[in-house]
């Protein structure tokens, strides 16, 4: 694993019909994305009692981490759990593979069995939901656009619709509703060594700078 470069900018829907324009000719879909070329992305984040990564991202910490679990298209035969972590500009994400039967203790804070997991980033979980008190504490769901593009390992996504709920008891429910948090959509590209020429103009980049957003910070406005 390896630091990645980000970006991430707000858009708006006249935005996104001259990307979308510009991305399908020279990217490629997400092969997890369906017919309309979107997937829906639920994920349950971790803080502490003081809501240190709340706090860090509002501050604008240049180092910082978080953890979440996240499923894709309510499909609970594949979850990860991951740790995102970010210096400056620069993101590395660690994962790994966790059922849902183990997400519900977590829930549920049954979480003896995660010492003694053969998956280091559990045993990393279960250390600092005893030293720095993390929890699960909120529930975020957006729908997401991928694309990707070999050459850099470049990635964007567009990222619309994004929910919040504290009731993390619904992580795994059909039905669940939330707040929406977030009026427009969040582009973000990602991308190794350097990023092409090619998808920096496809994104105009030159022209946006960086924005410092977190879905996870803007479902929680309601924190303080």
């Amino acid at each position: 694993m390896k630091f990645r470069n980000e970006l991430k900018h707000h858009v708006t829907e006249f935005d996104l019909i001259g990307l979308r324009q510009r991305l399908k000719f020279i990217a490629e879909r997400d092969i997890h994305a369906n017919e309309n070329g979107i997937y829906t992305v639920k994920s349950l984040y971790f803080d502490n009692c003081y809501d240190k990564a709340l706090v860090e991202k509002i501050a604008g910490y240049s180092k910082k981490e978080k953890f979440r679990i996240r499923y894709y298209n309510d499909d609970t035969s594949f979850i990860r759990l991951e740790k995102k972590s970010k210096i400056g500009g620069m993101c590395l994400k660690n994962s790994c593979l966790i059922t849902k039967e183990q997400v519900d203790k977590i829930i549920d804070l049954d979480v003896s069995w995660m010492e003694f997991a053969e998956e280091e980033l559990l045993v990393e979980l279960w250390a600092k939901m005893q030293y720095q008190l993390l929890r699960p504490k909120n529930i975020v769901i957006y729908t997401r656009e991928a694309y990707t593009y070999r050459p850099g390992n470049a990635r964007v996504t567009i990222d619309s619709d994004i929910y919040g709920e504290s009731d993390i008891t619904g992580f795994f429910d059909d039905d669940w509703t939330g707040i929406r948090v977030f009026p427009m959509s969040i582009l973000e590209v990602k991308w190794d060594e350097f990023l092409p020429q090619i998808i920096r103009d496809a994104v105009q980049l030159g022209n946006i700078q960086a924005q410092n957003f977190s879905k996870y910070a803007a479902a929680r406005v309601d924190a303080f």
